[in-house]
């Protein structure tokens, strides 16, 4: 069966239908030979699992958006298989089973994949976060300090006044001449300093988180993907 580039590519995602018209799945890739002519699809079923069974492209028709097999269903789905989005070759043993399954001539040369051609295009997202560092030490330190304290205290003494009464009842003062003293103690104050230490103040560090905006650069690389298509194949859709 020769079919364009175009019939090749629309043939991802038809329906594959047995000889009686029951849908088996849909086709997920296609194999083509050495040449570059589609020899096998690989159809994916409503099986649970990644597998995907093989079918001869060689002996199908395409109709209207269906590839219609020559075989029953119970043919198509025990088929050897492939894992689901391989994209290697058939081996030759593959190959040899799928032959005898279908009860076909091997080729000579084993078939390829025949991928839709593709590129990822990839590109780098700057994640940007924070993260903890010492940022300097904070002390508390005591020291002695001596300063002059001037003040001022109220302070007392005794001070003699000589008072002079007259007697006028001689009867209660003894008579006589003679020597004599009497003393009076005097009192006075002078300033006394005396230093005690008492507490007056309590000191200590505390931190707190401040939330502050701050710029961040940083070179991120993305890819780009030009295309090089003739104006003539080029669809303007």
């Amino acid at each position: 069966m020769r079919l364009t580039e175009q019939q090749i590519h629309s043939l991802y995602g038809q329906a594959v239908q047995d000889r009686s018209g029951a849908t088996i799945g849909s086709v997920a890739q296609v194999w083509a030979d050495a040449a570059g002519e589609p020899t096998w699809v690989s159809v994916q079923t409503d099986v649970p699992g990644r597998h995907e069974a093989m079918a001869p492209l060689n002996t199908a028709r395409l109709q209207e958006g269906r590839v219609r097999m020559p075989y029953d269903k119970s043919t198509i789905r025990t088929a050897p298989g492939v894992d689901g989005g391989t994209d290697q070759p058939l081996g030759t043993d593959q190959l040899a089973q799928l032959y005898r399954h279908y009860q076909l001539s091997e080729p000579e040369q084993p078939p390829r994949t025949t991928a839709p051609p593709e590129l990822i295009r990839s590109e780098e997202h700057l994640r940007v976060g924070t993260e903890s560092e010492p940022a300097g030490t904070a002390r508390l330190r005591k020291r002695v300090v001596t300063e002059n304290v001037h003040t001022t205290v109220p302070v007392e003494h005794d001070e003699v006044t000589v008072v002079r009464e007259p007697i006028t009842d001689r009867n209660d003062v003894p008579s006589g001449i003679g020597e004599d003293d009497r003393e009076l103690v005097l009192h006075a104050e002078r300033p006394v300093a005396v230093k005690e230490r008492v507490p007056v103040e309590r000191v200590r560090l505390t931190s707190h988180e401040v939330v502050e905006q701050r710029p961040v650069n940083a070179q991120v690389q993305r890819e780009e993907i030009d295309t090089d298509v003739p104006e003539r194949a080029r669809h303007t859709g």
